[in-house]
């Protein structure tokens, strides 16, 4: 089956609302997308104007964490032997999503993206390309119920077989009294043995002056709160899978590839492996 004939799914999204900003489309603005509005580009350079580095800075960590996605999922297609993919809170499409490293890696790769918000719902065409051996589907989901995800992705992966949860860049939208352990638990309970948990969170002991600072003054323009997390509190999120290595490290430092500089991040990237 091609990814074509694949229909997203899901509850309908709501309206476009632009008098928000957006977290999917402040990432997208920074990363140089199109897909955005005046509200969300007012808020990002609002919010890093105090930024080391400004703007320009925070490019480039975005940047390093979208490379870190790229070279996470090489290393689950070619040491884990992954071939199946869900991204949660994928986000807008860019280039080097999880289904074009997957499927430049395994032709029969089979991806599912799962996003809330109406503008990534409006570009998902754009992730609907894949091979006649894979599948790419789009579902329009909340992981605040994650049963719903998971009955709706198991119309294109195979749960009995290893697969991998991706939920980079989404857990600091949820606040401890939102359980993202449980949420991320629920995600993983249905998963064969070898599949794998990888997540990236923003750190609040990285440059935790300046970062406080920025997410103050992102949380007060942006529909969603952003919760700061320590490395300790990030890797609890991967419950009691087993860590991958190098463990939860800046973002930069996962598996970076030989003969690159590895700069640093304000994101915390973690994989866990689930043995049983």
């Amino acid at each position: 089956m091609t990814s074509d004939e694949i229909p997203a799914r899901g509850t309908e999204p709501a309206e476009i609302d632009t008098t928000k900003a957006h977290g999917a489309r402040v990432y997208n603005y920074l990363l140089g997308g199109q897909a955005n509005f005046e509200v969300d580009r007012e808020a990002a350079e609002r919010a890093y104007a105090a930024w080391p580095g400004g703007i320009d800075a925070v490019r480039a960590d975005v940047r390093e964490h979208r490379a870190a996605q790229a070279r996470v999922v090489r290393h689950l297609v070619s040491g884990a032997g992954i071939k199946q993919f869900l991204d949660i809170g994928s986000g807008i499409p860019q280039q080097d999503s999880v289904h074009e490293v997957a499927l430049r890696e395994i032709p029969d790769a089979r991806v599912v993206y799962v996003d809330r918000d109406p503008v990534v719902l409006a570009h998902a065409h754009e992730l609907l390309r894949g091979t006649p051996e894979g599948a790419v589907r789009y579902v329009y989901g909340d992981l605040r119920d994650p049963q719903l995800i998971m009955r709706e992705a198991a119309a294109t992966l195979d749960f009995s077989q290893p697969a991998a949860v991706f939920l980079f860049g989404i857990l600091h939208f949820f606040a401890d009294a939102d359980d993202p352990l449980g949420l991320a638990g629920q995600l993983v309970a249905p998963l064969a043995p070898g599949s794998c948990l990888a997540l990236t969170h923003l750190a609040s002991d990285l440059h935790s002056e300046e970062l406080s600072e920025t997410f103050n003054r992102l949380n007060s323009a942006m529909a969603e709160s952003v919760t700061l997390r320590s490395r300790d509190e990030v890797a609890a999120l991967l419950g009691g899978l087993d860590p991958v290595e190098p463990g939860v490290v800046q973002a930069a430092h996962w598996r970076p590839d030989p003969g690159t500089s590895v700069s640093e991040s304000q994101m915390w990237c973690g994989v866990g492996r689930k043995v049983s």
